[in-house]
């Protein structure tokens, strides 16, 4: 089916999850998230997938092992493509991004490579620039001083810090999310983020996010 878009079902499902994150109030509204959340996502996914590849969908249950928060369920439910470009719906409403999220060590490394040469780190600063021009909002971790080598005044200081880096942009849970506009405003900032996502496949490798 083509994607119609979100109800106010599927926020207010997420706004109950964040009040009651328990299996019993999972139990009582699985078909919501079913029906309002999951399968619209999966429609919104497949309209995108002829340009930017398959979108893969998060599963909703947290991971605890190793945590102190022991909540079972995430309270957002979000899906990400093999290059890099991601989205997510929650109780406030729709997110995407795109970016390096999770870098292994070696990835790092060649981030920095990458940022510090000035053959390549002239063209990230002016893609985050453009990015930041149109609205978006530019995060990740950062270290709180410098990488270690790196000297005080180097011109991309900032963009070295990052341990992390992707740019973001949200819509609230407003009345056209329930229109197929939901289509046309993602296609169109995952677009805006296509020269990000390709500096980081070109000098950093694909994203795993997965891990």
């Amino acid at each position: 089916m083509a994607f119609g878009g979100f109800t106010d079902e599927a926020f207010s499902f997420y706004e109950g999850l964040q009040a009651d994150n328990s299996k019993s109030y999972w139990t009582a509204h699985k078909d919501t998230y079913e029906r309002h959340v999951r399968e619209p996502l999966r429609e919104l996914c497949a309209e995108l997938e002829e340009e930017f590849g398959a979108v893969k969908l998060f599963r909703p249950y947290r991971d605890v092992r190793f945590s102190k928060d022991k909540s079972p369920y995430k309270t957002h439910q979000g899906g990400h493509t093999s290059e890099g470009f991601y989205l997510q719906i929650d109780a406030d409403g729709l997110m995407v991004a795109g970016g390096m999220y999770a870098p292994t060590p070696e990835q790092l490394r060649r981030y920095r490579d990458g940022v510090g040469s000035d053959l390549h780190g002239p063209e990230l600063q002016a893609i985050v620039d453009d990015l930041r021009a149109a609205g978006l909002e530019i995060g990740g971790d950062r270290l709180k001083t410098r990488p270690r080598g790196t000297p005080p005044d180097h011109p991309r200081l900032e963009l070295l810090r990052h341990r992390s880096l992707y740019a973001h942009q949200g819509w609230p849970a407003d009345p056209w999310m329930e229109t197929p506009e939901v289509v046309t405003r993602v296609r169109a900032s995952w677009r805006r983020l296509r020269p990000l996502v390709d500096w980081g496949n070109r000098h950093i490798g694909p994203p795993d996010l997965t891990r």
